[in-house]
């Protein structure tokens, strides 16, 4: 039997900008967060047999399913805002793609582009589970240009789940929206860029603001957000808590690019001693 700490389910994408690739995705940014934070931590992706994986998610193990293509994401930045186009996508993630022998204290089941299985929701008998669903938040047309979309199947998701982490940007601001999801879920958390987050849970909302830092870029802010997060819900059972401790983590990953925006052991351990919980 492996007993793993930490988890996550989602494809490791390809992520182009003016011609040159960077490896990203959910599972790539939150695996390392898990290791910062000193999980023993899975991962269960897809890809090309040709993106090697071993330097990024060093000390992680990986179930690879082989695919045709890796997802690749290509990101256009215009001066109208970001365009994304999505090239390719890796095989769908089901749950008997996760080694029979792993069994982990926290599941994160964090689709980039639809492909974790529905059948997942069932998966992982009483274990935490966190869900980032901006996967299933998105929708490309023929062209591959990506779009925003309704949670489809939201339901079974929200009423398994122990966290959900979404971004403001993933509802469009729509705060009907939001209050539909906290209300079938134990803990939504929105969060909100450099405004911090708001945490809903059992009908009260409370709102924490981040701390004001030098953004260099914002890419994975928000699975380093979640990963922090549930990990530490999931140690302390206080949402409020967790969110404080999970901004202070986010808050430093923007001060640089790319994966090298992952947490330190050293920036772990001094958000944890701002908390008084160190």
């Amino acid at each position: 039997m492996v007993d793993l700490d930490y988890l996550v389910i989602g494809h490791a994408t390809r992520d182009l900008v003016n011609g040159t690739f960077t490896i990203g995705g959910t599972a790539s940014y939150a695996a390392r967060t898990a290791r910062a934070l000193d999980c023993r931590v899975g991962v269960v992706t897809s890809t090309d047999p040709t993106l090697n994986l071993s330097r990024i998610l060093d000390g992680i193990l990986v179930a690879h399913i082989p695919a045709t293509a890796t997802t690749t994401f290509e990101n256009i930045y215009t001066a109208t805002g970001r365009r994304q186009v999505l090239h390719t996508v890796a095989e769908t993630l089901t749950p008997e793609m996760v080694p029979p022998d792993w069994r982990a204290r926290i599941v994160h089941v964090g689709p980039v582009a639809h492909e974790c299985d529905p059948a997942l929701v069932d998966a992982f008998g009483d274990g935490f589970v966190g869900v980032t669903p901006q996967g299933w938040m998105r929708r490309w047309d023929q062209s591959g240009r990506v779009s925003g979309c309704r949670w489809k199947d939201a339901e079974p998701w929200l009423a398994r789940a122990d966290g959900v982490v979404l971004s403001e940007e993933d509802v469009a601001g729509d705060e009907s929206l939001i209050a539909r999801y906290a209300a079938q879920t134990r803990v939504l958390v929105v969060t909100q860029g450099v405004a911090g987050c708001t945490v809903y849970v059992d009908g009260r909302a409370r709102r924490f603001s981040a701390p004001v830092v030098d953004e260099i870029g914002p890419t994975g802010a928000g699975d380093i957000f979640a990963a922090a997060f549930f990990v530490w819900l999931q140690r302390s059972d206080d949402p409020w808590l967790a969110a404080r401790f999970a901004n202070c983590v986010a808050a430093g990953s923007v001060t640089r690019a790319g994966l090298d925006s992952t947490p330190t052991r050293e920036e772990i351990a001094r958000c944890e001693l701002n908390l008084g919980v160190r």
